[in-house]
C-alpha cells in the first residue's frame, strides 16, 4: 500500500516533469530551425578581398648569428657578451666575448648625450619636433607627435630615461652643423676616447650599423659618467612633461632603476632585433665602483636578470671582491672570469 501511494504521489509530478520536458525540446527544436541572417553582401565581398596578413618571423641578433650564444660561461648568463671592470683600477672582473662588434641599439643614446652636453648648447632653447623625427628605420611610434615643442634639456631627459628616439634624433638635428656634423661628431669623439671597434651612424640607434663591443661601451661609461647632468636624467625614475594641453608621464625602461635596492650611478638601455636587449651600467658594489655591459641577451628581461645574477656572484661568499678585502694587501689579485 505504501508503495503504491508513493507512486501515486509521483505520477502528477513526473507529467509534469515530461510536459516540462516536451516543451523545452518543442522550443530547442524552433530555434535549431531558425535560419541565420543573410550576409551583406558587401561584407561577403570585402572579406574575399582583404589580403592574407603573413607572419614574418623576427630576425635574429647578430650574436646568435655568430653563435655568440653558444659561449658557455660559469654564470649562466643570458647575454652572449657580457664585461665587467672596475670603474677606478681598470681591473676585469668579468669577460665574456668582450671584442666582439654587434649593433648596439639604444645605448647609442648615452653618446647622443655626451655631444650635446659636451657642446653646452643650452638646455632652456626649445625645439620642435618635425616630420625628419620620425623612424624611417623601423617605423616605430612615439608620443612626441610631429609639431611637440619641448626644450632641449626635456628631450635629453626622455632620450636618456625613456630611450625616446624622436627626442635623440632632434637633439642630433640641432647640432651645431645639423645632423651630418653630429654623426661626425660621434665617430669623433668614439676615436678620441679609444673606441676603435664603434661606429655610428645616426643618434638613436634605431639602425643596426650602430655598432661597439663591450669593451669600447665601457669606456664610454666611464667618460660619460663624469658628467652629473648624464647620471641624474639617465637614473630618473619617472618624468612629467606638457605635450599641448596634456600633462604626460614617461617612466625608466630600466627595471632595476625602480628597484630601489641597487645603487645605479648611470645606466642606459637597448633594444632591436639585430641587438638583442642590452644594457650598460654604473653601480656601486661591496664598496667599489663597477662598469657592466651586457650586449645580445635573449629575453625581454634577460638583461635585467643578468645583472642580478653578477650581483649575486660578487656580492656572495666567493665573490672575487670579498676575497680581495679579506686579504688586506696592496698586492692582491682579484682572479678575473674570461670566457672568449
Amino acid at each position: 500500500m505504501l508503495l503504491t501511494g508513493l507512486t501515486a504521489s509521483l505520477a502528477p509530478i513526473q507529467s509534469a516533469q515530461a510536459a516540462t520536458a516536451s516543451s523545452s525540446k518543442a522550443k530547442a527544436k524552433s530555434v535549431r530551425k531558425a535560419k541565420p541572417a543573410p550576409r551583406s553582401p558587401r561584407k561577403v565581398a570585402a572579406r574575399a578581398a582583404a589580403p592574407v596578413r603573413e607572419i614574418v618571423p623576427a630576425k635574429p641578433s647578430f650574436g646568435t648569428m655568430y653563435g655568440l650564444h653558444d659561449t658557455e660561461d660559469p654564470l649562466d648568463l643570458k647575454s652572449s657578451v657580457a664585461y665587467v671592470v672596475d670603474q677606478d683600477t681598470n681591473e676585469v672582473l668579468f669577460s665574456k666575448n668582450p671584442s666582439a662588434v654587434l649593433p648596439i641599439a639604444s645605448i647609442t643614446k648615452l653618446m647622443t648625450a655626451l655631444l650635446v652636453v659636451e657642446a653646452n648648447q643650452s638646455l632652456d632653447e626649445k625645439l620642435e619636433i618635425t616630420d625628419e623625427d620620425k623612424d624611417t628605420e623601423k617605423f616605430t611610434g612615439s608620443r612626441l607627435t610631429v609639431g611637440t615643442t619641448l626644450t632641449r634639456g626635456e628631450l635629453l631627459h626622455l632620450a636618456l630615461m625613456s630611450s625616446e628616439n624622436r627626442a635623440a634624433h632632434a637633439l642630433g638635428r640641432n647640432y651645431p652643423g645639423g645632423l651630418e656634423a653630429f654623426v661626425a661628431a660621434m665617430n669623433a669623439k668614439a676615436h678620441l676616447i679609444g673606441m676603435a671597434d664603434t661606429h655610428y651612424v645616426e643618434p638613436t640607434g634605431l639602425s643596426s650599423r650602430n655598432q661597439s663591443s663591450a669593451a669600447d661601451l665601457a669606456k664610454l661609461v666611464k667618460v660619460a659618467h663624469a658628467f652629473p647632468l648624464i647620471r641624474e636624467l639617465s637614473t630618473s625614475p619617472e618624468y612629467t612633461v606638457e605635450l599641448g594641453r596634456r600633462q604626460v608621464r614617461f617612466g625608466t625602461t630600466n627595471g632595476l632603476v625602480r628597484k630601489g635596492d641597487w645603487d645605479i650611478g648611470l645606466q642606459k638601455t637597448g633594444f632591436i632585433n639585430e641587438a638583442g636587449q642590452c644594457l650598460v651600467m654604473q653601480a656601486q658594489l661591496a664598496g667599489r665602483k663597477l662598469i657592466m655591459v651586457f650586449l645580445d641577451s635573449a629575453g625581454k628581461y634577460s638583461r635585467i636578470g643578468d645583472a642580478e645574477r653578477v650581483r649575486k656572484w660578487l656580492t656572495g661568499t666567493t665573490s672575487p671582491l670579498a676575497a680581495a678585502a679579506a686579504t688586506a694587501t696592496a698586492t692582491a689579485v682579484v682572479p678575473a672570469i674570461s670566457v672568449k
